[in-house]
């Protein structure tokens, strides 16, 4: 496991020794396998030790992190959240070796020379799926996640979670509007509605109205941390590149690219947002009666554009127990620069700049 380098001030104490934390709400995106990167993130945090999470809002595999992440602290602390997590993506590599659509073929490096790098049962796999309907191909609605998810979780136990505050986005199908999902309603369908991709997976019904992934309209949902949480600050993990050089050519390269846009352009609303009624605020442009009305939030971000960047769109179901740990370290170098670099500003100012990032 890789260290976290120690370029930040000690963490302070308080007259009995204990670590004074911050609190910090976090929105983690969804993004695959690539979640592997945020669950980095987390380890970190939790590891540090200087961060007392508050409220998560969550999408996909964001989702997953995300409860247990949860279950996780309220059965042990900072340890069990570190423990739990592990063991879920330990569980993931585990589930992929039967069914992630990834399997190298001596094929492969014949198919290179058509600029086609992510394997032949992938792109086999990706033809099915835009050919047939998940009700098609899978008319069992066999989900391995679900397995997954109940293995690590006791739902019925998360739901009593005070620990965190949880808000799961998903996308319902017949309206097009998000639903937000509370601690009290937290169950393994609610976390498979969040991460349900409508050409891989059937939608997920929940009280009448089926879900599809949260993606579409929040990834994540920065809202819920704003109107549910005193917190003012939230920390927006990153999965998907808002930032990629060149111009896709090939096929999988558009459709990643176009995914990649349409899964960012919910949250870029939201920080248009978050940036007027911030500006509103500095500039003084409300009536003093007013002002205590609207909450100042401070804006974080890890982002890792150009080290996702360089993964294919095959690469967000690859469970390999190697490609998830190398995305874990990955997350764990990103919160450790982070931290090194804003912590001090965290209950004082935004460490990212909106307009520039976002707008």
């Amino acid at each position: 496991m890789t260290e976290l380098p120690r370029t930040f001030e000690p963490a302070t104490r308080d007259s009995t020794g204990a670590i004074m934390t911050k609190p910090l709400n976090l929105a983690l995106q969804g993004g695959g396998a690539h979640g592997a990167f945020a669950w980095g993130v987390l380890d970190a945090l939790l590891e540090d030790g200087r961060i007392a999470i508050d409220g998560l809002s969550a999408t996909s595999a964001g989702a997953m992190n995300a409860v247990v992440y949860a279950y996780g602290k309220m059965r042990a602390g900072h340890d069990g959240a570190r423990e739990h997590l592990d063991r879920f993506w330990a569980a993931i590599s585990r589930a992929g070796e039967s069914v992630s659509p990834i399997r190298r073929t001596p094929f492969d490096d014949w198919l290179k020379a058509f600029g086609l790098n992510d394997g032949i049962s992938y792109h086999l796999f990706d033809a099915v799926t835009r050919t047939l309907s998940p009700y098609q191909f899978n008319p069992f609605n066999l989900n391995p996640l679900r397995e997954v998810l109940t293995e690590i979780v006791d739902f019925d136990e998360l739901k009593r979670c005070t620990c965190t505050k949880l808000r799961l986005c998903a996308t319902n199908v017949r309206t097009g509007r998000p639903r937000i999902f509370t601690n009290e309603e937290m169950s393994a369908d609610v976390v498979l509605a969040s991460a349900c991709l409508p050409m891989l997976f059937q939608a997920v019904e929940i009280e009448s109205e089926a879900y599809w992934d949260g993606g579409y309209i929040g990834n994540p949902a920065i809202y819920p941390l704003i109107y549910d949480t005193d917190t003012p600050d939230v920390l927006i993990v990153h999965i998907n590149p808002i930032v990629r050089p060149g111009t896709p050519r090939n096929a999988p390269e558009i459709y990643n690219r176009i995914n990649e846009i349409s899964f960012n352009s919910s949250l870029m609303r939201e920080m248009r947002a978050i940036a007027f009624v911030t500006k509103m605020v500095d500039d003084g442009w409300l009536k003093e009666e007013f002002r205590g009305r609207l909450k100042r939030i401070y804006m974080h971000a890890i982002r890792c554009d150009e080290a996702m960047s360089a993964f294919s769109v095959a690469s967000k179901f690859e469970t390999d127990e190697r490609f998830l740990s190398r995305l874990k370290t990955m997350g764990r170098e990103a919160a450790a620069g982070w931290l090194g670099a804003s912590y001090q500003r965290i209950g004082k100012e935004s460490s990212v700049d909106i307009r520039e990032a976002y707008l």
